[in-house]
């Protein structure tokens, strides 16, 4: 059983009257890459930035593992990394160099550049070389000197995700990472995704520990079933007033379930996912529903993919 890499409880965020959400409870565990779907409104994004620390809960908290340790988030930390569906990228900055910004912040200082140029330079050269390799990760070998306003929107959402993964966050955030691409390059960065979930299972399989922890916010639920090894839900439309509210307290958890994995060499079975796809909008999205909060098992053979 893979070990717990942050744990949600009972986080309720609000603003002023505005009730956002309520009651949420959630334990992620190593590796895991989770789809969050939900109706408009329902606090996806809020839960999102209450992970990365800038929109810290009106209630409840949120604690963050590192093997032994562990700590409450009060704030931003180096452990959390976010690609938001807007990438941000230095346009005076290659591909290579923009990736290798971070490194280079997190690792130098400006007196430590100017005045000890020579160790700097041979630190540079290791950044660049790390730049390079995540950036053939992501299928971008032939645009390392590219500058963004060279690339496209897909080739730029990519710099983005490996400028977040070259700091090797505990817990990476996707804030609707590919909401502003066409369809045939949202395909493309799925199957970057599987790519990094098949280095997590190669991980397990070796007994090591799987590297990538992720968030994928997203109202395409094909996507977050596709993609990820589990989908949780949050949706106002809950049964409240059985609760003894006068008034909905916002979007809980109504649906979390295990999500079938795909290999990238395998075109998508819609067929396979068609079931729990009818079951989500149906949960989540009716409101009519007005579902109890449902326990579904979150444990999967993390090293058995579709097709794989």
């Amino acid at each position: 059983m893979l070990e717990s890499i942050l744990k949600i409880e009972g986080l309720s965020h609000w603003f002023g009257e505005n009730k956002v959400l309520y009651n949420i409870n959630l334990d992620i565990k190593r590796g895991q890459i989770v789809g969050i779907v939900g109706p408009s409104g329902c606090g996806k994004s809020t839960l999102l930035r209450a992970i990365l620390g800038t929109h810290l809960p009106s209630q409840g908290k949120i604690i963050v593992y590192d093997g032994e340790t562990s700590k409450v988030i009060d704030g931003p930390g180096r452990d959390r990394g976010i690609v938001y569906q807007r990438y941000s990228l230095f346009p005076h900055l290659t591909a290579q160099e923009n990736v290798a910004y971070g490194l280079m912040v997190d690792q130098t200082s400006i007196p430590g550049r100017t005045f000890k140029y020579l160790a700097w330079r041979g630190l540079r050269k290791k950044h660049m070389q790390q730049a390079a390799e995540m950036l053939e990760k992501m299928k971008l070998g032939a645009a390392f000197k590219k500058f963004p306003p060279e690339m496209s929107g897909g080739m730029c959402q990519r710099v983005a995700l490996a400028q977040a993964l070259i700091m090797k966050p505990t817990v990476l955030l996707l804030d609707e990472p590919f909401g502003a691409l066409d369809e045939a390059t949202r395909e493309e960065m799925q199957k970057i995704l599987l790519i990094l979930y098949g280095e997590n299972s190669d991980a397990i399989k070796a007994g090591k520990q799987p590297p990538y922890t992720m968030f994928l916010v997203t109202h395409e639920i094909n996507e977050a079933i596709y993609v990820g090894d589990r989908v949780v839900g949050l949706s106002q439309y809950w049964n409240w007033k059985e609760s003894g509210h006068a008034s909905c307290p916002g979007a809980t958890i109504v649906y979390d379930k295990a999500s079938p994995v795909f290999a990238t060499k395998n075109e998508r079975n819609f067929l396979l996912f068609r079931e729990q796809k009818e079951e989500i909008i149906c949960t989540v999205f009716n409101p009519e529903s007005c579902c109890s909060y449902k326990e579904y098992t979150t444990v999967v053979d993390r090293t058995k993919i579709i097709g794989g």
